[in-house]
């Protein structure tokens, strides 16, 4: 899952306007944020298998941390909190929470069943839908157009960097979605894990974005 969880993070803006999409963008997107961190320093790991799944190549053989789904509660508990002593908005709060939770429940549609519940689980969940090609294509495309819709319904550009930029970040996720199923698998782990840090960028630029954006009342 990738355009998925920004296509929540678009969406949220609906619910919550006075939330930069730079944040939305961070809750929704956490624990894959998180997850090249701990790659780089050995604390989770991967595999790359190529074939592994018709989506991706990669076989997730431990990721406890970042994406069990105790830890994932955890990490929204810690970032409701953080966004209320800042902001004081129990809504946002809320908000927040669900898009962190949100990214355990749509990895779990298509990930084959490597997700622990918890830390040192022996159980673990995932749909598979990455077994099927246009059913995920049908499933993060859906979420991610939904998504831009919604943002784009409850913003407005105020100058043209605000309609470019907006509409630059979209295609670019959409090429990056399409490089990352139909490109080559990855080199390295390492390869992978430095990659993911470059989502930061995407944060950044959702920050942009919404400063040059107005909500539509």
């Amino acid at each position: 899952m990738f355009i998925g969880h920004f296509g929540l993070g678009f969406g949220a803006k609906s619910i919550t306007p006075k939330i930069s999409l730079g944040v939305l963008f961070i809750a929704a997107q956490f624990i894959d944020l998180l997850w090249p961190t701990l790659l780089l320093i050995g604390v989770e790991r991967v595999q790359i298998a190529p074939g592994a799944t018709a989506v991706t190549p990669l076989i997730f053989e431990h990721y406890p941390i970042s994406h069990s789904l105790l830890a994932v509660m955890g990490w929204a508990v810690v970032l409701a909190v953080w966004f209320w002593l800042i902001k004081k908005s129990i809504k946002g709060a809320a908000v927040i929470a669900l898009l962190v939770l949100s990214h355990w429940g749509l990895d779990l549609i298509v990930h084959q069943p490597d997700l622990p519940l918890y830390p040192g689980s022996e159980i673990f969940a995932g749909l598979n839908a990455w077994s099927s090609l246009p059913l995920t294509l049908l499933f993060e495309i859906t979420i991610f157009s939904a998504g831009v819709w919604l943002y784009a319904k409850a913003t407005k550009p105020s100058d043209t960097t605000g309609r470019w930029a907006f509409w630059g970040l979209v295609v670019f996720l959409l090429v990056v979605y399409a490089g990352n199923i139909f490109g080559p698998p990855p080199p390295s782990v390492e390869a992978i894990a430095w990659a993911g840090q470059l989502q930061w960028l995407l944060v950044l630029w959702a920050f942009w974005v919404d400063r040059h954006r107005s909500v539509i009342s």
